[in-house]
Order: structure tokens, then C-alpha cells, then sequence
């Protein structure tokens, strides 16, 4: 489907792979923190690496290394962009 977005959680990325954020399904405490470092939809995030056994992921956000645990990511919904879009 030409023009059809596919909407995945963050926990769901590929390392090196770049997406925007879409929406938050977290809430209370978690959410605060999240939105604070500056997570909201319209972000850039690029998945970076995967801590030893798996978890956590690091992420570029806005110029920042930021960890999430699989479990928190898993609940932050992104698009992949495609090959001609790039985050920075």
C-alpha cells in the first residue's frame, strides 16, 4: 500500500534505524519523565545499541544518548522513516 504508514512500538526498531515518534501509551511517573527528556510525537529517535543481554536500548534523542528498558519502549509507537528521510 503506497502512502500507508506502519506504526511499531520503539522496543520493535532495528539497530541503526531511524523513526519519529507517534504517540505515548505510557502514563503517570514514567510518562512525566518521558515527555521531560523530551520524547513527544514529532521526535527523531535513531536506535543506536542494545545493552549485552538485550536490554536496555540506547536511543539518540535531540542530540542525547538516552536508555530505555524494553518494557517502556514497547509502549512509545513510532514511524520508520523511510530511506529519504533521515533524523539528525
Amino acid at each position: 500500500m503506497k502512502g500507508a504508514e506502519r506504526i511499531n512500538s520503539l522496543s520493535d526498531l532495528s539497530l541503526g534505524s531511524d523513526c519519529q515518534i507517534v504517540s505515548l501509551e505510557l502514563s503517570g511517573l514514567l510518562r512525566r519523565r518521558i515527555l521531560d527528556l523530551g520524547i513527544v510525537p514529532g521526535t527523531l529517535i535513531r536506535c543506536i545499541r542494545r545493552g549485552p543481554s538485550g536490554d536496555p536500548t540506547a536511543y539518540m534523542v535531540r542530540g542525547t544518548l538516552i536508555a530505555l528498558r524494553s518494557e517502556d519502549a514497547a509502549q512509545i509507537f513510532v514511524r520508520k522513516l523511510s530511506n529519504g528521510e533521515e533524523c539528525v
